[in-house]
């Protein structure tokens, strides 16, 4: 192998960034587990209401697999955060498709929380605090040291805040006008359609934005050096005879 054949050390950092923010973006958001547990609920509502159009059925198998996956991830000891979100979810379009009597309003809370997302990614981005950096910054051990020290960072944030916020928007602009004019059945498998792809194209985009970015800045690193420095002064002060 020839010099040239050789990956420099940019080569290996490069490769190594891209590997962190693959890592980071899977913790984040749940990975392939995480996506599971967002859509069978909502696929198992439809299918039992495409079948035999029982509200109460369809509600309540949706919400029972939603409790399952939360069982699971605690005997296995998981992290629940991503299931418990989507129990809560569920059980807030139980309600509401109990009180109304109107399966449609299943899924209404959901689209309110995507709604409102897609809201905050654009206003928080436009304060200058992009809501995606906020969301990463601790996973990436950096916490809000990308704002003012690592401006190649913040605007790597800014753009995928800005992906989310516009693809959520898209994704809303179907889905509310379907929710007046579509039947239930048509409307729920859309909407079941739309949870994944959207999504995917969110990750994909942010994880191509912070892979070009700067590194990030381990402030835990730096506090435990000026820990470690500042232990290494005093012993080297409690050495040094008095005078």
């Amino acid at each position: 192998m020839t010099s040239l054949d050789k990956p420099t050390t940019t080569d290996q950092d490069a490769q190594a960034s891209k590997e962190v923010t693959e890592a980071a973006l899977f913790e984040a958001f749940g990975g392939v587990r995480g996506m599971v547990e967002t859509v069978l609920p909502g696929l198992l509502f439809v299918t039992i209401f495409t079948i035999n159009k029982d509200l109460h059925l369809s509600a309540i198998a949706a919400l029972a697999v939603s409790l399952v996956l939360v069982a699971v991830r605690l005997v296995r000891r998981d992290t629940v955060k991503h299931a418990f979100s989507g129990v809560f979810g569920v059980a807030f379009g139980v309600v509401f498709a109990m009180m109304t009597g109107n399966a449609k309003d299943f899924y209404l809370p959901g689209m309110l929380y995507t709604l409102g997302l897609a809201l905050a990614y654009i206003i928080t981005t436009l304060a200058g605090v992009p809501l995606i950096g906020l969301m990463l910054g601790p996973v990436f051990k950096e916490n809000l040291s990308w704002r003012t020290r690592n401006p190649g960072r913040k605007k790597a944030y800014a753009k995928a805040s800005w992906a989310w916020g516009l693809i959520l928007l898209g994704k809303c602009a179907i889905l509310f006008p379907m929710y007046w004019w579509a039947d239930t059945t048509k409307f729920g498998w859309v909407l079941v359609a739309l949870k994944i792809p959207p999504f995917l194209l969110a990750v994909y985009l942010t994880w191509v934005f912070l892979a070009k970015a700067p590194p990030p800045i381990d402030v835990f690193a730096e506090m435990e050096a000026e820990e470690e420095a500042e232990k290494a002064r005093k012993a080297a002060a409690a050495q040094q005879p008095e005078a």
